[in-house]
This record gives structure tokens, C-alpha cells and sequence, in this order.
């Protein structure tokens, strides 16, 4: 098979992935197109709504518009604070029936089946919805998402930043990671809940930064730890843009060299 000329790896972080979009937009600027995107968790959805021609500006209104946490998303006596089924209000919309394999870019969406526990890959004949939703369906707080006979969560248990999938297949590869972890003091570590937090957060980090040797550039900023998973406000998101803008913009010339 003939390789990609650019292949684009997206990770998962929740509202984080707003610097995805910051990324793109960059991108867009130098008129770097790639032909071939693997994406998780949030990372999907931008990769979803930039198949189908949405800009940078475009999809950081996206995540404005959404809202998850609204008392009429909960979810009672279900293995999940939130229903996963609801975030189709906000996908159908735009993608209606749509599949992955009808988009003008090739575009890999991943999820982790909770039964057999092994990763799956969305392409080709797959709903979008259903690959957004699958990916995007955080353990503990989304009800697992079925689809058929399988019960999916977020693609992140399994492979936050998964250029393993594309790596081989692309000439260039430009990876793009959201999830970096804070930097912290003795002091700070004085909670069950942080010191968990923190163990956690080290164990996803050292499982996906051996992937950035796949890559030819890697997009990513510290400034980003300082950030929640969940974030609402705005002003937030356009931070979050914005760092993921100048982290494209100022390492740009070590890729292009």
C-alpha cells in the first residue's frame, strides 16, 4: 500500500482537546492538510468535525455549545454519573447517519470494548456518532456506550494518543498531545484524592510518550496541565485554543527545517 504523505494523531484530554482545534487552525494557516487522522476521545471529536470541513473557529464553538453536566443528562441506576446516548443531541445534527467512510479524509476513531477489553477502531462503514460517542464515554462519569452486542468506553484506557495505528502508513506524522502532567509539590500531594489523581495521571503519561518517537513534530504544552478536564467558561476554552495555536506556531520551524 501506498503511504500517506502526512498522517495527523490527536489525543484524547476533554475540553483540552480545544488546542486541537487551536492546532488545526495553525495548520490551516500553512496550509498543512493531512490525509490521514487517528484520533481518541476529544481528539475525535475534532477530528470528526474537521472531515467534514469545519475550521478551527468552528469547532472551538462547537465545545462552547456543550454542556454536559446539565441535570437533564444525568443518568439514575446506570453505570454512569452522565447518559452517553445524550450527546448525539449535539452530533446528530451535524453528522446525521453519516460514516467515518464518507468523509473526503481518512479518519480513525478509537474506543476500548469493556467485555473483551481489547481496543477497537472505527473507520469506514461506522457511524461518526456512534465512534464520537464510543471514544468519548469517560469511565465513571459517561455511561458505557452499546453499539450492537458491544459495550465501549473511552478510547483513552487503552490509547490516549494512538499514532501506533497510523505510524507506519504515513511519511510524515504530526502528533498532538493534551494530557500532559502538572508539574507538583511534596505540599500538594496531601489528599487521597490527589495523590491518586497524580498516580493515575503519571501511569496514562509514561503509557503514550514512547509514541512520540513515531512522530515527525509533536505539538504540546505544559500550560495545559493547569487545565480541567471539564472546563465550561469561555474564556477558559479560548486559553485552551489559543496554547494550542502558539504550540503549533512555535515549534513550527523544527518541522519545517
Amino acid at each position: 500500500m501506498e503511504k500517506y504523505n502526512l498522517g495527523l494523531v490527536l489525543s484524547g484530554g476533554g475540553t483540552k482537546g480545544v488546542a486541537h482545534a487551536g492546532v488545526l487552525t495553525f495548520l490551516a494557516e500553512k496550509n498543512i492538510k493531512a490525509d490521514v487522522l487517528a484520533c481518541c476521545s476529544a481528539g475525535s471529536i475534532v477530528g470528526a468535525l474537521y472531515g467534514v470541513g469545519k475550521s478551527g473557529e468552528d469547532i472551538l464553538d462547537f465545545f462552547k455549545s456543550v454542556y454536559f453536566f446539565n441535570w437533564r443528562h444525568f443518568a439514575f441506576n446506570k453505570p454512569g454519573l452522565v447518559s452517553s446516548t445524550i450527546f448525539s443531541n449535539y452530533l446528530y445534527p451535524i453528522f446525521n447517519d453519516m460514516t467515518i467512510g464518507e468523509l473526503d479524509i481518512n479518519l480513525k476513531i478509537i474506543a476500548t470494548e469493556l467485555v473483551s477489553g481489547e481496543q477497537k477502531i472505527f473507520e469506514g462503514k461506522d457511524k461518526i456518532v456512534d465512534a464520537v460517542i464510543a471514544s468519548c464515554s469517560i469511565p465513571g462519569i459517561t455511561v458505557p456506550y452499546i453499539v450492537g452486542n458491544e459495550m465501549y468506553s473511552d478510547g483513552g484506557v487503552l490509547n490516549n494518543f494512538p499514532a501506533d495505528i497510523i505510524y507506519k502508513d504515513c511519511k510524515k506524522l504530526i502528533g498532538v498531545y493534551v494530557s500532559p502532567p502538572q508539574d507538583v509539590e511534596l505540599v500538594d500531594l496531601n489528599t487521597i484524592k490527589s495523590v491518586t489523581t497524580r498516580a493515575y495521571e503519571l501511569m496514562s503519561h509514561r503509557t503514550e510518550i514512547y509514541k512520540f518517537s513515531y512522530c515527525d513534530w509533536v505539538i504540546t504544552s505544559k500550560k495545559l496541565a493547569n487545565y480541567g478536564t471539564f472546563e465550561r467558561k469561555a474564556n477558559r476554552l479560548e486559553e485552551i485554543f489559543d496554547i494550542g495555536y502558539n504550540a503549533a506556531k512555535d515549534s513550527y520551524e523544527r518541522f519545517a527545517r
